[in-house]
C-alpha cells in the first residue's frame, strides 16, 4: 500500500503551507507580540517615538523574506543565509516576522540550538518592554 502525500527526500510531508496546531501559534504569537506593540504604539501616542513600531514592523518583514530566501537556498542546495545573520534580524527587532516565517516556511524550528537562541532574544525583547512600561525604565541603570 502506497502513500498518496508527497514526501520529500529526507521522508518528511511536504504539505504545503499548511501551519500545524494554528489557534495555538496565533495565540503565541498575540502574546509575545502584546507587550512590544502595546509600547511601541505608547510611545508613538504619546509623542515621544515612532521609531519602535516602524522598526519592528519593517525588519520584521525583512527578517519574513530573509527567512524564505533562506529556506529557497536549502532547498536549491545553494549558500544560505548565516544563522548568526538571521539571529542579528530577529534581535534588531525583527522576531515577531520570524516566528511567523518560521510557521509559514517550517524553517528552523527543528533546530533545537537555534531556537533556544530565538526564544532568548524573544525574551530579551520582553523584559525591555516590562521594564519601558512598568518599571520606569530603570532595569537598565542596573548595569
Amino acid at each position: 500500500m502506497s502513500d498518496s502525500r508527497a514526501r520529500r527526500p529526507e521522508g518528511r510531508p511536504s504539505g504545503g503551507n499548511n501551519i500545524q496546531h494554528l489557534k495555538l501559534k496565533l495565540l503565541v504569537l498575540l502574546i509575545v507580540c502584546a507587550l512590544p506593540l502595546f509600547g511601541s504604539v505608547s510611545m508613538w501616542l504619546h509623542g515621544i517615538s515612532l521609531v519602535p513600531l516602524t522598526v519592528y514592523g519593517v525588519v520584521s518583514v525583512l527578517a519574513f523574506f530573509m527567512y524564505w530566501a533562506d529556506k529557497r537556498k536549502a532547498r536549491a542546495d545553494a549558500w544560505r543565509t548565516p544563522e548568526n545573520i538571521l539571529h542579528a534580524v530577529e534581535l534588531a527587532g525583527g522576531w515577531p516576522g520570524a516566528l511567523i516565517a518560521q510557521q509559514v516556511f517550517r524553517h528552523k524550528t527543528r533546530k533545537v540550538s537555534f531556537q533556544i537562541l530565538f526564544w532568548v532574544i524573544v525574551l530579551l525583547h520582553q523584559v525591555f518592554w516590562i521594564d519601558q512600561l512598568f518599571l520606569g525604565s530603570n532595569l537598565l541603570t542596573l548595569f
